[in-house]
């Protein structure tokens, strides 16, 4: 049916235009034939490609009502004896776990003070908490003491995540546990990235850390190869976001035969940590090659942030490398800040040592071949 008159979303097509000549606009890459190596997957361990094990398609309905299931309760066991938690509950994914978990233990009069570099869930979960939220600089501890220290709040939540993944650099775990215990502030961290990979047997940069928080967030999406995520606590932690958090409590439960693959990803996980080491050794070699040809890359670990700078400059980067075989994709604004647009390598365990010779052969072509690749 043809439209009349004058359409209210014209401003969508100058708008998307405008995106697209600044390098900002996200578009959808059919899947093709041709054979990519990818370095752009959260798949850390290699087992997103398993065989679903059995389970049911659906849970039918919001676990509070008829959803729940014993495969819910025995992941959310697993999960909480993976950080060293009492308890935990399931979310669908790991952004509603964050606006669920914030937006339910903070509200007015409270204060939350969040790590400029948070994940977007982190920031949005805050913001519906409608608690007062102080914004402090990356990894910057006397800020946060700072915050907690003006006082004016009903309760304090400091909010940071374990292993940030567009920087690959780690808080200072310890002295943040610590500031909250001396303010007597609850202490969150977000694990995504970290486990399954980073820590004692994969358990995170918490228990690397020696460190417990009083709310710990993790995905089965990334390392454990299945989707969904949990936030770990106290018993009555659980109990609470049961009640009140709302991306949970009017969602359909997690997909049962979804919960059955996390909970054996992380069964796998623990029984089989070559899948750890390898993850370790590939993105030693590959941060080794890329230091050699002069690109100075970021943090540490299974993630290698290489900062280009102009958006465009990325992308065209990007595009050169995925001739060479190399899929890895440009982070641009908003993911990131103005003028740090870069290419995220993330290296699992799937990776091959002819896929980092592969890697960085790509990147030292590009280079050459000067396609707005600084060394950074």
């Amino acid at each position: 049916m043809k439209q009349e008159g004058p359409s209210s979303l014209a401003f969508l097509g100058p708008a998307i235009r405008e995106a697209g000549q600044r390098g900002l606009l996200r578009v959808r890459k059919t899947p093709g034939s041709t054979p990519f190596v990818s370095f752009c997957s959260n798949d850390y361990l290699g087992l997103a490609e398993r065989k679903a094990p059995h389970g049911a398609c659906g849970a039918g309905s919001s676990r509070l009502v008829s959803g729940d299931r014993p495969i819910h309760d025995q992941l959310e066991k697993a999960a909480a004896a993976l950080v060293g938690q009492e308890s935990s509950l399931v979310f669908t994914s790991g952004y509603a776990a964050n606006v669920g978990a914030l937006s339910a233990l903070m509200g007015a009069g409270d204060l939350i003070v969040s790590d400029a570099r948070n994940h977007a869930s982190i920031v949005d979960g805050a913001r519906l908490s409608r608690a007062r939220v102080k914004v402090v600089p990356h990894l910057d501890v006397d800020a946060v003491e700072h915050a907690l220290r003006e006082g004016g709040f009903r309760r304090a939540m400091v909010v940071t995540e374990s292993y940030f993944s567009m920087d690959a650099d780690t808080p200072d775990l310890r002295a943040l546990r610590a500031i909250c215990n001396a303010h007597d502030a609850i202490f969150y961290v977000d694990e995504a990235h970290a486990l399954g990979v980073l820590g004692p047997e994969g358990r995170g940069l918490c228990a690397e850390a020696g460190v417990l928080a009083d709310v710990t967030v993790g995905t089965f999406g990334k390392a454990f190869g299945a989707g969904g995520a949990f936030v770990s606590g106290c018993a009555p932690l659980a109990t609470w976001l049961w009640n009140r958090a709302r991306s949970f409590v009017f969602s359909t439960g997690l997909a049962p035969v979804v919960a059955a693959a996390a909970l054996s990803g992380i069964e796998c996980a623990r029984r089989e940590p070559i899948r750890r080491e390898t993850a370790r050794l590939r993105a030693a070699q590959l941060r080794r090659r890329m230091e050699t040809l002069g690109i100075r890359v970021l943090g540490g670990g299974h993630i290698i942030p290489w900062v280009i700078g102009d958006a465009a400059a990325a992308v065209d980067a990007a595009e050169a490398l995925a001739t060479r075989g190399i899929d890895v994709r440009a982070i641009r604004p908003p993911s990131v800040e103005p003028g740090t647009a870069r290419l995220r390598f993330t290296v699992g365990a799937s990776h091959t040592e002819s896929d980092i010779d592969t890697a960085a052969e790509a990147v030292a072509w590009a280079m050459r071949r000067g396609a707005s690749c600084a060394a950074g």
